[in-house]
């Protein structure tokens, strides 16, 4: 049995958990969420991320795990962004910069709606970390909404826009 199984328990059966560990990174999570939803979309906001976050993303994407991914990163990470930006735009089809320092997932697909709310960024820091996940539709939905509001009002889409920098 994988540490993960003993720390996250299946959504099927607990629509509000809360973890607080350091002995799991936020992929491992994602990825036993995915293996009980099956293939679905995936939002993703973060303060930073990094290059063995993004490695264990297009692994799911080869998988099949994932249908859409997007991704909305801070501002202030873009210098690190730059350098990872070709791997991202390989990895996510939608990424957008902005002013967050959020660390939200949310996973949907048919079946499911998976929001998870964590203290942990796309990175790995081998620290205690926290999180909520909920199965609860009201809350993914509050949540999309807003991430929804923020790509379209307040966000850069980086479609390219390294492309000269770099």
């Amino acid at each position: 049995m994988k540490l993960v199984d003993l720390i996250i328990k299946p959504i099927s059966g607990t629509p509000l958990q809360a973890y607080l560990d350091n002995r799991i990174q936020l992929f491992d999570i994602i990825e036993k969420i995915l293996s009980e939803t099956g293939p679905a979309e995936i939002y993703i906001s973060t303060f930073s991320t990094s290059e063995e976050f993004l490695r264990k993303i297009f692994k799911l994407r080869q998988k099949g795990m994932l249908t859409k991914a997007t991704m909305l990163i801070d501002l202030k990470a873009s210098r690190k962004t730059v350098n990872l930006y070709t791997f991202i735009s390989n990895v996510f089809d939608d990424v957008f910069l902005t002013e967050n320092h959020s660390k939200v997932i949310l996973i949907r697909n048919s079946k499911w709606m998976v929001s998870i709310c964590t203290s942990q960024n796309q990175t790995r820091g081998n620290r205690t970390e926290s999180g909520m996940i909920t199965t609860d539709p009201r809350v993914f939905l509050d949540l999309q909404d807003r991430f929804a509001e923020i790509v379209n009002t307040n966000a850069i889409q980086l479609d390219g826009l390294f492309n000269s920098a770099t």
